[in-house]
């Protein structure tokens, strides 16, 4: 094991695999509601994301939300808020994690090239403050920390 890893582990931090896409974008599968999906790890996305087409899949209860979402080339974009959601990833766990449901269509339309299955959503950066999230890009893992 190597030093790095070793240390994480004494501190807590758990090792999620993830895959470089040709794109360079960063995937990983996590489960929502105990379902698996995959998601792209997206340090810039201030919140973790579910496409508006798999709410019924994750058996997500929405709401509408004021928040309007933006990136990926669009903006303006409607949004509603699945409040008190589970996420795990690898052996990563948070209950009642807030998540921000919009059409993610154009997302899969620029990936459709890169990656086999669509991607249900975006791990963001409240999931990787909270985690003290640590990539390690060469060895293709996410550290999260209990």
């Amino acid at each position: 094991m190597k030093a790095f890893e070793k240390l994480a582990r004494q501190k807590k931090y758990k090792k999620i695999k993830f895959k470089v896409l040709k794109s360079q974008h960063l995937v990983l599968k996590a489960k929502i509601n105990g379902i698996k999906g995959n998601f792209i790890l997206d340090t810039g996305a201030s919140n973790t994301c579910i496409s508006s087409d798999k709410t019924d899949y994750f058996q997500l209860q929405t709401k509408a939300s004021e928040t309007k979402a933006a990136g990926a080339g669009a903006i303006n974009m409607e949004t509603q808020i699945a409040k008190n959601s589970c996420v795990v990833i690898g052996k990563w766990k948070i209950k009642k994690m807030h998540l921000v449901v919009f059409d993610m269509l154009h997302v899969n339309q620029a990936l459709e090239n890169y990656c086999k299955k669509p991607v249900s959503g975006i791990i963001g950066a409240d999931i990787l403050t909270q985690g003290k999230a640590i990539i390690d890009y060469k060895n293709q893992h996410l550290f999260l920390k209990k």
